[in-house]
């Protein structure tokens, strides 16, 4: 970068992962000089190299049938063919520079990179998070989603300490590549957040792949190759852990640029995400927004529109969707549990030509309609259902009733046609009651007279 960027910086852009980079590629689409901050190698984040993009890698690998070491080496490849993408040379070709370093405020416009002052007109904090470790005594060198993809092969016996979408993606993946998986969950079942049946179908599912699932259980403590599960002693040769992550915002100098974060360390920010301070925004994992990569993306084109533009887009919390990868794949947007006049439809997929004929008929489709006919929330609960969900998410996002839905020619067969035979059913329902049946027994009623008097 060249020495005249000190002073010519419109946007600093704290952290190369997803967040990061949208802000910084955006804000240059915008004729403004983003300049970017990364502390590793090579910019992508957790999505390229210890998220999204590995662990799909991994359960791809693991469905087609080869042994631990070739998926392992498969994620390898994948992230090499990915990198290239998010790389300081195309981000420079893009119009962003880039610096490697690690930055920090030093006050409300200034930070200082490995030392190097920088004087800034606006900036994103885009640090992201890393994995949380519980204090369980000798529970030593876990590992996490940081490390778990340096091994060469999977351990012969592996714990896995949570229950939430990687943890179960995790499981199962290493499961099917031969390992012998205890899974341990806090809570009282699999995928909280998700409805009841979506949760008990990974059980399942998981169950019948082998894996010893322990649900509303502690791991009490690590004993060598020993792990004690609520006192009771399960063998492992490793214990990976997945329950959960912190931001990155410790080391970053916060309080000198009037930015205030909350109790677990996110960074406090309006729905526009700018934060405490005027000059100051925030985007993906260093926020406490949902922790998803395509949040993060989101956030990142927001911050870049409200920083260079003036503009004062904001956040849309009800419309964000999420996806389980396991075998079926669990997926779900808005509202899933109704609230007061809503109800709720589901079409069981043996009610589905394409699962009927993949002989893949165990999973549902759910939608949740309020009292004027809008879709409000989904789940999907099927493969390929994260594939499924954006469309469910286009239509909480911008209101769509269920008759404008349905009204939609849809091609057939596909697994989708579960949310398209929801909406379905949920229309048929709206004109077998109330004001709307009134009415078509009316139409109708009015047509056959004029049919008898022609």
């Amino acid at each position: 970068m060249g020495e005249t960027c000190d002073d010519r910086i419109d946007l600093l852009v704290i952290g190369g992962g997803t967040a990061g980079l949208v802000a910084a590629r955006t804000a240059s689409s915008f004729g403004a000089r983003p300049v970017l901050v990364e502390r590793d190698e090579q910019p992508g984040g957790d999505c390229l190299w210890t998220g999204c993009v590995p662990s799909k890698a991994l359960l791809e690998a693991a469905a087609d049938g080869v042994d631990d070491r070739a998926a392992l080496a498969r994620v390898r490849a994948a992230t090499a063919d990915i990198a290239p993408v998010d790389s300081a040379a195309a981000l420079e070709a893009d119009g962003v520079r880039v610096l490697r370093g690690t930055a920090r405020f030093t006050g409300p416009r200034t930070a200082v990179v490995d030392g190097r002052p920088l004087r800034f007109a606006q900036a994103v904090i885009a640090t992201g998070s890393r994995p949380l470790v519980p204090d369980v005594p000798g529970l030593e060198d876990p590992l996490t989603t940081d490390t778990l993809w340096d091994l060469e092969e999977l351990p012969a016996r592996l714990l896995v300490l949570g229950g939430g979408p990687a943890g179960c993606e995790l499981a199962q993946a290493a499961v099917r590549l031969g390992s012998a998986v205890t899974l341990v969950q806090r809570a009282e079942r699999l995928l909280p957040r998700d409805v009841p049946d979506a949760s008990a179908a990974v059980i399942a599912a998981i169950v019948a792949d082998g894996i010893d699932v322990r649900l509303g259980a502690s791991l009490d403590r690590v004993d060598g190759g020993t792990a004690v599960v609520d006192g009771e002693p399960v063998r492992c040769d490793r214990v990976l852990v997945v329950a959960g992550r912190r931001p990155n915002t410790a080391a970053l100098g916060l309080g000198a640029a009037g930015v205030a974060v909350g109790p677990r360390g996110h960074v406090r920010v309006r729905r526009t995400l700018l934060t405490t301070s005027p000059r100051v925004w925030a985007a993906g994992d260093a926020t406490p927004l949902p922790q998803y990569t395509h949040t993060a993306g989101m956030n990142g084109a927001v911050v870049a529109a409200n920083a260079v533009l003036g503009l004062r887009r904001t956040i849309d919390e009800d419309a964000v969707p999420h996806c389980t990868f396991t075998q079926p794949e669990v997926a779900a947007v808005g509202r899933t549990r109704p609230a007061g006049g809503d109800r709720v439809h589901r079409v069981a997929h043996d009610e589905v030509d394409r699962a009927v004929a993949a002989r893949r008929t165990g999973g549902f489709t759910e939608v949740v309609v309020d009292g004027r006919g809008r879709v409000v929330g989904a789940t999907v609960v099927a493969p390929r259902a994260g594939e499924t969900i954006g469309e469910a998410a286009l239509a909480v996002r911008t209101g769509l009733t269920v008759e404008q839905v349905t009204s939609t020619t849809h091609p057939y067969p596909t697994f989708s046609d579960g949310f398209w035979n929801a909406c379905i059913a949920a229309y048929r329902s709206s004109l077998a009651s109330g004001a709307t049946a009134r009415g078509v027994a009316a139409l109708a009623a009015a047509r056959r007279l004029r049919l008898r008097l022609s």
